[in-house]
């Protein structure tokens, strides 16, 4: 078996070089847009420098945000779970339950890290183990985990949560800073440090680039993807307990198609949707520009399904574009 490559290497390779480049650019872009976007807002709305409302427009991603930290991570390493939202669903009713049972609130936030972990676990290992598509496994575990809260809760909602649990996604740790926002600052370090600054994250590189060189060069690729698939569960399951004390109830629509917002997050922020390339940095941009947008439109009462008809046209483009761009410099060089 062939030695595996050092970081320095990895890192001076004319791919990974070439890679580093664009997203800067692509990163430099982002952050004018959401510039531009913020500018565009202060004007269109009075209310939206107020120190309170830009705390609000947080809610709006904070949550979504906190899942496409590893998401990004399993789709650069060529793989994607489709399923988050409904594993959201599952597991704030599995806390509904728990809750109108008695359950205190810190034995709530384990079981829903907890379903979300199981959730994650049994995506990596029906994707791992069996070599199947983790694209075509997630669509049915989505389908599976959403049909499953729909069988539990029919059409009734679960709101017996105890008092002290709404301060998660209600709570502020100082002003207008809300523990929700904190905390996926927080977040966003850790990922990001363990993205570009750990072995793990150059192995999720190595992976994205070539999953059969990086299994000669030593890693071990099924157990390196299970746990990004376990992370997304877990997060997804902070984010379904974020949401749900925010929310205070259980209803089965619980996040849904919160899986496109997420995705859009991930292509949005320069990860490649083919694995191989991209930046925590450019995903937490993304993330912020998402947040401005749809808070933007919110504020100008612009319905929801033109929110998400924007949103699918917004994935459809930066998806389109780098291919479209790669395709005329080839025939420029011809």
């Amino acid at each position: 078996m062939s030695k595996i490559m050092t970081s320095e290497e990895i890192k001076n390779t004319p791919a990974a070089a070439g890679i580093f480049r664009r997203l800067l650019c692509w990163e430099g872009f982002l952050l004018a847009v959401t510039l531009a976007v913020f500018v565009v807002n202060a004007l269109a709305s009075p209310y939206f420098l107020d120190i309170w409302n830009l705390s609000d427009a947080t809610f709006n991603f904070t949550e979504k945000a906190i899942i496409v930290l590893p998401m990004a991570m399993l789709i650069i390493a060529r793989e994607i779970d489709l399923s988050v939202a409904s594993t959201i669903a599952l597991s704030s009713t599995v806390m509904g339950f728990c809750a109108a049972a008695g359950v205190d609130t810190p034995w709530l936030v384990c079981v829903g890290l907890g379903v979300g972990l199981l959730c994650g676990l049994f995506n990596g290992i029906l994707v791992t183990r069996f070599n199947l598509s983790s694209i075509v496994i997630t669509i049915g575990t989505m389908s599976l985990y959403r049909g499953i809260t729909y069988i539990l809760l029919g059409d009734q909602a679960l709101n017996a949560y105890p008092e002290s649990f709404a301060w998660l996604g209600q709570g502020y740790v100082w002003g207008a800073l809300s523990f929700e926002f904190t905390l996926f600052i927080v977040l966003a370090v850790l990922f990001a440090f363990v993205l570009h600054r750990t072995n793990f994250g150059r192995r999720t590189y190595a992976i994205g680039n070539n999953p059969t060189g990086a299994w000669y060069s030593g890693i071990n690729v099924k157990r390196h993807n299970l746990i990004l698939f376990a992370l997304v569960g877990l997060m997804a399951g902070l984010a379904s307990v974020l949401l749900t004390s925010r929310l205070g109830s259980t209803r089965p629509t619980i996040a849904m198609g919160w899986e496109l917002a997420v995705v859009t997050m991930a292509v949005l922020g320069g990860v490649n949707i083919l694995g191989g390339s991209g930046s925590m940095v450019g995903v937490i941009i993304a993330a912020f520009l998402m947040g401005l947008v749809t808070f933007g439109l919110s504020l100008l009462n612009v319905p929801g399904i033109v929110m998400s008809v924007i949103i699918g046209a917004m994935l459809i483009v930066v998806i389109s574009l780098p291919i479209i761009t790669r395709r005329i410099m080839q025939r420029r060089r011809i």
